[in-house]
């Protein structure tokens, strides 16, 4: 374009030029004219008319030229500076060369066309209520613990190795997510004057003191304990704090029992309602005999509640180890009758523990109690979170049964773990058995 621009110039130039050349040959003409017939006044007045007409055309042409000059250097130097500015700086977002990846230049947000206002609001119609709707779509979170057999948390594992099952119904994983962090958890604690209480003279009290000490040695500052004891009825210690020496505290006020009976039932129950008025994740670390005297709540009444309790972890704790040993070796028809209530009580602890999603421990020996807890520590700690929203819909406040499965990634068989020497892992996927739907109210 710059060089179409400066020929058509120079042209102009050499046409002004020209017709220069021909006026002062037209002149040079007219003054010899005059010269032969001046003495004629007529002539004279020609000639004054010719002469004022060549100035006029003269300062015309002369002031005309420069300007034209001038346009034609500035338009040379627009030309120039137009091809400097085709290549945008970096600043811009434009390509910096000839080569190299294209680039979308970055928008000028002074230059965006406003936004249009949004419509006028109707008016509402008199005598007409105004109403909203709100859609409330259930999203149901679910934590699973995935333990080797001996009890060890198996890291690594990804959105793709789960596999959801509602009512035997896949459903899609919306988000998914290691838990890893502190905890809010109530130490429920039996503390009664039993007979295994009785017959173990006060080593049984002891154990179970070891044992929650042990389970507070391990507290970090965002760990949140409660601690409660039962006999007839619960009795708050100490209230949610991370100050291990308040929980010590509250242990070391543990000494005589004054009451041999055991509402195990009426004190899980008061725990569980508590615990439904906090948000997140909860825990509950049972240290208990598992027999129950005589609660005013039902068994079935408990197994309800816990269904209905969403975000509750149940871990329990069987007691009374020494009594049965020594029930065992005496023998006899009363040994066999409580042999079996003790039987009923460890199902009943192994039943809290599996809905929820926990573990059931029964120790034999004082050494395990230590190893229990740092078990159920690790476990409250590392957890696979994962939510989704159902595909039942309805909010008819039925129970769900919920199956959580590690799989290989797009399919539904179970997924291979190797240990470091390459044998093939044994393992469990430990979740809460169900949930209750939201009921609607009518």
């Amino acid at each position: 374009m710059a060089g179409r621009g400066g020929s058509t110039e120079s042209a102009k130039l050499e046409n002004m030029h020209l017709y220069l050349q021909r006026l002062c040959r037209s002149l040079r003409g007219i003054i010899l004219m005059s010269e032969r017939s001046l003495a004629s006044g007529a002539t004279r007045a020609s000639l004054i008319r010719w002469l004022t007409l060549i100035v006029f055309c003269l300062t015309f042409a002369s002031q005309g030229l420069p300007a034209q000059t001038g346009a034609s250097s500035t338009q040379d130097s627009n030309g120039q500076a137009s091809g400097q500015k085709q290549q945008a700086p970096p600043e811009a977002g434009g390509p910096e060369s000839d080569s190299g990846p294209y680039a979308i230049p970055k928008m000028n947000p002074d230059r965006q066309p406003a936004k249009p206002a949004p419509p006028p609001a109707p008016k509402p119609t008199e005598g007409m209520p105004s109403y909203s709707i709100n859609v409330d779509v259930p999203l149901v979170s679910v934590d699973a613990l995935v333990l080797s057999k001996d009890g060890q948390f198996i890291p690594g594992l990804q959105k793709e190795h789960f596999r959801v099952l509602e009512d035997n119904v896949e459903q899609p994983i919306q988000s998914f997510g290691l838990t890893k962090g502190g905890y809010t958890a109530v130490l429920l604690v039996e503390f009664a004057s039993t007979p295994a209480f009785q017959v173990s003279r006060r080593q049984f009290l002891y154990d179970a003191l070891r044992a929650s000490y042990a389970f507070t040695d391990q507290m970090q500052k965002n760990d949140y304990v409660s601690v409660i004891s039962y006999d007839l009825k619960p009795s708050i210690l100490v209230d949610f704090t991370s100050d291990k020496q308040a929980i010590y505290g509250a242990l070391n006020t543990l000494r005589i029992p004054g009451f041999s009976d055991t509402n195990l039932f009426d004190a899980l129950y008061d725990t569980l309602d508590r615990l439904d008025r906090i948000d997140g994740r909860k825990e509950v670390i049972l240290i208990s005999s598992g027999l129950d005297t005589f609660s005013r709540i039902t068994y079935d009444k408990v197994l309800k509640k816990i269904k209905a309790t969403p975000n509750v972890t149940i871990y329990t704790i069987s007691t009374g180890f020494l009594w049965r040993n020594y029930m065992e070796a005496r023998g006899g028809m009363s040994a066999a009758l409580r042999n079996m209530d003790f039987l009923q009580a460890d199902n009943e602890m192994s039943t809290f523990a599996k809905m929820t999603g926990g573990r059931w421990f029964s120790p034999r020996f004082e050494g395990e109690l230590p190893d229990d807890f740092r078990e159920i520590a690790s476990a409250v700690r590392n957890q696979y979170t994962i939510t989704y929203r159902p595909t039942n819909s309805k909010r008819d406040g039925t129970y769900r049964k919920l199956k959580v499965q590690v799989v290989q990634p797009g399919t539904d068989k179970p997924l291979i773990v190797k240990d470091q020497k390459g044998k093939e892992l044994k393992y469990q996927v430990l979740t809460r058995d169900g949930y209750t739907a939201k009921h609607e109210v009518d």
